[in-house]
C-alpha cells in the first residue's frame, strides 16, 4: 500500500463519529491540495498530504509531523487558545483511531472549530464590519510585525533580487493559460510594469530593509483566515516554506489589503492601512504598496488558474474561471498605479504646517520637493528683500507670485519627464495655478493630490508669530500677511474627491503626515479606477 491510499483510507476513518474520543456534531471534510481538514462541531483536524510539491515536501511522517508541530508553534503568535496541539493518527487491531493503541501512522493538528460567521470575509460579504474593527486589526498587525522575528538571514528576502526572482516565477507559470483564462494585453502590461518597477525603483527594497522591516510573517494573511470574537484570532499561517514567510510586513500586509478591496471594500481596506501605520509609523508602506498587492494578486490569479486544471467542467470550474479574469484586473490596477509618477500639491494658508508636512513625505517617499519659499528666493529681486513687506509689495506682488508659480511647474514637469513623482509646496491659492498644474500632470500621464492643509485662525497666527524670532521655518509670511493671503484664497470645493482631499494640521506632525498619504493613496485609486474605464 503506497502513502496516499493508507492516506485515504485514514480520511475515510477520519469520517466517521466513532472515530473520536469526543462527542461529534457532524463530520465536513474540507479540502486543498497540500491538506484536509475534518469539521466536528467542536474541534478541528487537520492532516498533511504526504506529497512533494518542491517548495513543500510532505512524504515522510517524520517530515509531517514536524510540520505539524511547527504549525502549531507558528500561528500561536496571533491565533490565542486556538491550537490545542498534535495528535497522532493510530492504527492498532480495532483500526484507525485518535488516542487509542497500536502504531503512530499519520499526525493531526488539533484546533478549536471557529464559527464561519465571525470570519472577516463572511462579515464583509454581510456588511457587518465597522471601520474601527478594521483600525484595530491594523493596530493588532502593526504589533505583530514589531515583535516579530527578525535576522540578519530573513533580509535577504526583502531583497530586490529575491523578490524579482518570485514574480519572475509567477509571470512564468501563468504562462501557459494566457489566450485560456485571461487576454495577453493586460498580462504583458502587469509583467512590464513590473519591470520597470525594478529596474527603476529597486533601491526602495534595500531602504525597506536598512528600516528593519523584513520580519517573519504570517504569509497567507487573507479575509478568511482573520476572526473576530473576544478577541481577534488570525489562524493558517504558512508553516512549510520559510521563502513564502520571510520578507517586508508591507508585503503580508499587501495581501489582505488586496483581499479586502477584492471583496468590495476599498473603505475598510485603507482604515486597516491607518491602523498598521499609526502604530509602526511605517510611512514608507506606501512606497511598496501597490506593488506587492499586485504581486498577491498574481499569487492568488496562480492559485485559481492551477486549481482550474484539475477540476471537471461545472460550476466549480467555471468560478475558477470568474475568479482568475477578476485577479488579472485586480493586479493590472495596481500594476498602473506603481507605474504612474504624481504630482503632489502641499497647499494652504500660511502657519498650516504645510512645508512640514511635505518635507515628510518627501522623506517618506524619497521623492523630489520644491517649494515656493526656496524658489522665490532663487529670483533676482529677493537680492533687494529686506524683511517683511506688505501683501501684495515686493516679493508678494502678483507679477512675482506668478513667477515662483511657473518655475515651480516647471521644476515638476523636469521630474515628470523623468517618470519621476515630485511634491510642490506652496499655497496655491489662485484656481488658474490650480488648473496650470492639473493641466500639467493630465499631459505628462500623471496622478495628482491636492492636500489642503487647514488649522483655525489661532492656531496659524501663533505660528506665525513665531516667525518673528526664527522659530517659524523658512517662509516670509508673518501674521500681518495672513488676512491679505485669507481674502484672495479661492476655495478648493470645485475640484473633485479624486483629486483634492482636506487634511487638519492642528495636532501632530505624524498624525497629519499619516492622513495626508493615506488620502492621497485614496485619491490615486479613484484616478487609476478612473483612466481605467476610458481606457
Amino acid at each position: 500500500m503506497d502513502d496516499l491510499e493508507r492516506f485515504e483510507k485514514i480520511c475515510r476513518a477520519m469520517a466517521a463519529s466513532a472515530f473520536y474520543p469526543h462527542p461529534v456534531e457532524k463530520i465536513e471534510r474540507c479540502e486543498t491540495h497540500i491538506s484536509v481538514v475534518f469539521l466536528t462541531g467542536s474541534w478541528a483536524y487537520k492532516l498533511k498530504k504526504p506529497m512533494d510539491f518542491g517548495f513543500l515536501d510532505y512524504t515522510s511522517l517524520a517530515g509531517r509531523k514536524r510540520m505539524c508541530e511547527l504549525e502549531v508553534t507558528l500561528n500561536q503568535r496571533l491565533a490565542k487558545g486556538i491550537y490545542a496541539g498534535v495528535v497522532p493518527v493510530r492504527r492498532g487491531d480495532g483500526g484507525f483511531s485518535l488516542g487509542g493503541p497500536g502504531e503512530i501512522v499519520e499526525y493531526a493538528v488539533k484546533m478549536r472549530q471557529l464559527p464561519d460567521e465571525a470570519s472577516l470575509s463572511r462579515l464583509l460579504f454581510a456588511g457587518q464590519v465597522r471601520p474601527e474593527q478594521m483600525e484595530k486589526l491594523g493596530e493588532h498587525l502593526g504589533n505583530f510585525y514589531r515583535c516579530a522575528e527578525r535576522t540578519p538571514a530573513m533580509d535577504e528576502y526583502g531583497r530586490a533580487e529575491v523578490i524579482n526572482v518570485n514574480t519572475e516565477e509567477n509571470f512564468r507559470q501563468l504562462e501557459p493559460f494566457v489566450g485560456v483564462l485571461f487576454r495577453r494585453d493586460p498580462f504583458d502590461s502587469v509583467r512590464e510594469s513590473s519591470r520597470a518597477f525594478f529596474r527603476d525603483h529597486g533601491r526602495i527594497f534595500q531602504r525597506r530593509i536598512e528600516e528593519g522591516r523584513i520580519r517573519d510573517g504570517h504569509g497567507d494573511l487573507r479575509a478568511e483566515h482573520v476572526y473576530f470574537l473576544e478577541t481577534t484570532e488570525i489562524i493558517d499561517c504558512i508553516e512549510f516554506n520559510e521563502r513564502f514567510r520571510y520578507g517586508d510586513a508591507a508585503a503580508d500586509l499587501a495581501y489582505l489589503y488586496m483581499d479586502i478591496e477584492r471583496l468590495g471594500h476599498p473603505d475598510l481596506a485603507l482604515r486597516l492601512l491607518d491602523g498598521y501605520v499609526r502604530v509602526c509609523r511605517d510611512h514608507g508602506l506606501y512606497t511598496v504598496l501597490d506593488f506587492y498587492s499586485c504581486y498577491r494578486a498574481l499569487v492568488k490569479l496562480k492559485v485559481s488558474c492551477l486549481t482550474w486544471t484539475e477540476l471537471g467542467e461545472g460550476k466549480r470550474k467555471r468560478e475558477m474561471e470568474s475568479r482568475a479574469v477578476q485577479y488579472l484586473l485586480l493586479a493590472f490596477r495596481y500594476a498602473v498605479q506603481f507605474s504612474r509618477p504624481a504630482v503632489w500639491v502641499l497647499c494652504g494658508l500660511p502657519g498650516t504646517g504645510k512645508s512640514a508636512v511635505a518635507g515628510a513625505v518627501r522623506e517618506a517617499l524619497g521623492i523630489a520637493l520644491y517649494s515656493s519659499d526656496e524658489t522665490r528666493r532663487e529670483m533676482p529681486e529677493y537680492g533687494d528683500h529686506a524683511g517683511p513687506e506688505p501683501y501684495g509689495r515686493g516679493i508678494y506682488r502678483a507679477e512675482t507670485r506668478g513667477r515662483v508659480y511657473a518655475r515651480l511647474l516647471a521644476l515638476a514637469q523636469e521630474e515628470l519627464k523623468k517618470g519621476r513623482s515630485v511634491i510642490l509646496d506652496a499655497t496655491f491659492s489662485r484656481r488658474k495655478w490650480r488648473e496650470e498644474a492639473l493641466m500639467l500632470a493630465d499631459d505628462r500621464d500623471a496622478n495628482i493630490f491636492f492636500i489642503e492643509c487647514t488649522s483655525p485662525e489661532d492656531v496659524l497666527i501663533e505660528r506665525l508669530s513665531k516667525r518673528r524670532t526664527g522659530d517659524g521655518g523658512r517662509s516670509d509670511a508673518r501674521s500681518e500677511h495672513l488676512a491679505g493671503l485669507s481674502s484672495e484664497f479661492e476655495s478648493m470645493e470645485d475640484l473633485p474627491a479624486s483629486v483634492h482631499a482636506g487634511i487638519d494640521t492642528a495636532g501632530e506632525l505624524e498624525a497629519s503626515v499619516r492622513e495626508a498619504l493615506l488620502k492621497a493613496h485614496a485619491m490615486k485609486r479613484l484616478q487609476v479606477e478612473e483612466l481605467i474605464e476610458r481606457l
